[in-house]
């Protein structure tokens, strides 16, 4: 069957950051894992992946900025544009790639190294040495991830001290100090406490008024919360994408709304 879903256009929805057409995504070569995956992800809001595991949201996450790359023997047929721009393309620079699109994982992973060379690590990559401009970078990175209140005073600290609600907030600061333009984010809260949870949900309601943000979650209620759009998949298959009160309210989809109720996942 083929199944091609974009969520619908209106007036708050503004441009689209992301086409997706026709994606089919392999492991080994032959393992299908994506099948036929067509939707737009719209700039400035938040997209939710949400569905059983193993049902490709965190496949078709990576496939984003290409972090799929680094598996071996994987295959992956269609198109997916960011910006108009094919990143499947032959030339493409991954590097300026995954600058534009970064990613958050579900575990927080800073670098053994203090707090300020954690944030200042991608710019000073890029070859920036100015310690007044690298200062400013981090200073506004920490402050849009909700951090600097809490760190300012211990920039030169290891960030391994910091507890784990913290340390996935400087894995954000540490992605925005790169000026990306869409944020992925993969279970970024599956490893947190409620308190924690909250403060990442905060941020993220923050960082959409510049940032597109995709996050993939088994949260129903995180997801409900925090996207402006969810998708939902099921078997490799996007089954239904629509507005995020639409799906939990009136799914069109029979098996959207019996995963959301509950009936299995």
């Amino acid at each position: 069957m083929d199944i091609s879903i974009t969520a619908p256009m209106d007036a708050t929805t503004g441009e689209v950051a992301v086409n997706v057409r026709r994606l089919n995504f392999y492991y080994n070569h032959s393992h299908q894992a994506l099948y036929d995956i067509s939707m737009d992800i719209h700039r400035k809001k938040v997209t939710a992946f949400i569905g059983p595991s193993g049902c490709g949201k965190s496949t078709l996450l990576r496939c984003l900025n290409r972090m799929n790359d680094v598996i071996l023997n994987t295959r992956i047929e269609g198109d997916i544009l960011i910006n108009g721009s094919d990143i499947y393309k032959e030339g493409v620079r991954l590097e300026a790639l995954r600058k534009r699109v970064g990613m958050v994982f579900q575990r927080s992973n800073p670098f053994p190294m203090a707090i300020f060379d954690n944030i200042a690590f991608g710019p000073r990559m890029r070859g920036m040495k100015d310690k007044a401009f690298l200062a400013e970078i981090v200073e506004r990175s920490l402050k849009q991830a909700d951090l600097w209140k809490e760190v300012k005073d211990r920039l030169g600290k290891s960030a391994l001290d910091l507890s784990g609600g913290q340390q996935q907030r400087l894995c954000i600061a540490r992605t925005l100090a790169n000026d990306p333009e869409i944020i992925l984010m993969d279970e970024p809260a599956s490893a947190l406490d409620p308190i924690s949870t909250a403060k990442i949900e905060e941020t993220i309601q923050v960082l959409k008024e510049q940032y597109t943000i995709v996050i993939v979650t088994h949260n129903l209620q995180q997801a409900a919360r925090c996207s402006d759009y969810t998708a939902f998949f099921y078997m490799g298959k996007l089954l239904e994408m629509d507005m995020t009160g639409k799906i939990f309210q009136k799914p069109s989809v029979k098996d959207t709304e019996d995963y959301i109720t509950g009936k299995f996942g």
